[in-house]
């Protein structure tokens, strides 16, 4: 779960996280309201969207598609230019290299103090699951696409895993620091910094927090310019009243959103072979496969281990909607969810919706041969599969390869 970059920084200021003051804002009355309140001559103007990139991104009109302003953030040297800028920015498409082609509708804007920048680094935190440690990232190269740094230089970029039953130790903050070339009192700041931000992302069960940039400013302070942060959704039940509070609906997937709400797990893909699939494990091992054959997956789906025949034609519809889906993959192992309840599903799912595209159906497990008995005695234009193989070789010669 992603939220925007002025709930970001409130969280930090709570942790003691230096930040500069700001204003959220979804309308240019309140921008140019914003800045006479902030009192400071040069402020930035920040488009709020869940995607990176914003400073590079471009803004178009929605309903001409017509370039209205190059750039999402924007720096104010005057009133006049915050209402210009303001205006331009909310109600526009930002498309930014992380949003693709379709961009996203900005609705809300930070307007933010300036200050006087000595450097620019990159600081970023996530979780390392193969380590079992959280990772923490800096550069002295800020304010850039750090995966163009890591790849032409990557000795610029230093690392640290914390083991999180010891937490953030004393030695490797100071090592952090030394190798940012920081010392005196902007080293002390980073320190601190760095160990507020640690704790909160503990506490807060972030999957990542990414500051690009953090500054060293000319007295040596360290002030967060950024504030990029992702919650891990398994832990949603141990903040749900404060993330449903932050949470903002319209920058997610309606279908994703809907898909939540029945009990599964969806993520729509750029492909146009849609997988029905229980167990996440299982589901990226079908969109590999599929891939593996020539073909492109359109979406990840997970019905999880106890899907009625109701969430199965829930999982169709939603699949469905999509409209670059040429065909259908069911790939199920029954363990909890029996085979004969599944095939149910199917072919209801399949009645009631009018499929008009390829299905193939692949079960394995408990009461598999009830299952195939059902898709077989239906006079669906259902293909059945052996094992995953033969299934995602099915479905991609069906719809006449993996080109969408």
């Amino acid at each position: 779960m992603n939220i925007h970059e002025y709930q970001g920084k409130a969280m930090f200021k709570r942790y003691g996280v230096p930040v500069l003051e700001g204003v959220h804002c979804t309308t240019a009355e309140d921008a140019l309201a914003a800045y006479d309140h902030l009192g400071s001559k040069v402020v930035a103007v920040k488009s709020q969207i869940h995607a990176g990139g914003r400073g590079k991104g471009n803004l178009y009109a929605p309903e001409t598609g017509d370039l209205v302003m190059e750039g999402g953030v924007k720096i104010a040297f005057s009133r006049e230019e915050v209402g210009t800028y303001a205006a331009n920015i909310l109600g526009n498409v930002l498309v930014t290299i992380q949003t693709g082609e379709e961009g996203k509708l900005v609705r809300n804007l930070y307007v933010e103090s300036g200050c006087a920048i000595e450097h620019e680094y990159y600081l970023a935190l996530l979780v390392d699951r193969e380590a079992k440690s959280v990772l923490v990232m800096a550069s002295t190269e800020g304010g850039m696409d750090i995966e163009e740094v890591a790849e032409a230089t990557p000795e610029l970029i230093h690392k640290i895993h914390v083991d999180p039953s010891a937490g953030l130790l004393g030695f490797q903050s100071r090592d952090l620091a030394d190798a940012l070339g920081l010392s005196g009192a902007a080293a002390k700041a980073f320190r601190r910094t760095l160990g507020a931000l640690y704790t909160c992302f503990v506490e807060n069960d972030c999957a990542m927090m990414e500051i690009n940039p953090l500054v060293r400013t000319e007295d040596d302070a360290i002030v967060a310019l950024d504030a990029k942060v992702s919650f891990d959704e398994n832990a949603h039940f141990r903040h749900a009243a404060a993330w449903d509070e932050v949470r903002d609906l319209s920058e997610e997937e309606e279908t994703e959103i809907r898909a939540a709400e029945a009990g599964l797990s969806y993520v729509k893909l750029d492909g146009n072979i849609g997988c029905l699939v229980n167990g996440a494990g299982l589901a990226m091992a079908t969109m590999d496969v599929i891939k593996l054959k020539g073909g492109e997956p359109a979406n990840f789906l997970d019905v999880g281990g106890g899907a009625n025949e109701e969430q199965v034609t829930t999982a169709f519809s939603i699949i469905l909607e999509d409209p670059n889906v040429k065909g259908i993959l069911v790939n199920i192992f029954g363990g909890i969810m029996r085979c004969d309840i599944i095939a149910r599903g199917v072919i209801g799912a399949v009645e009631n919706l009018g499929l008009d595209v390829p299905l193939v159906v692949r079960l394995a497990g408990t009461n598999v041969d009830e299952g195939k008995a059902i898709l077989a005695a239906s006079t669906l234009n259902i293909h059945p599969a052996d094992d995953l193989a033969d299934g995602a070789e099915r479905i991609v010669a069906l719809i006449g390869g993996g080109e969408a």
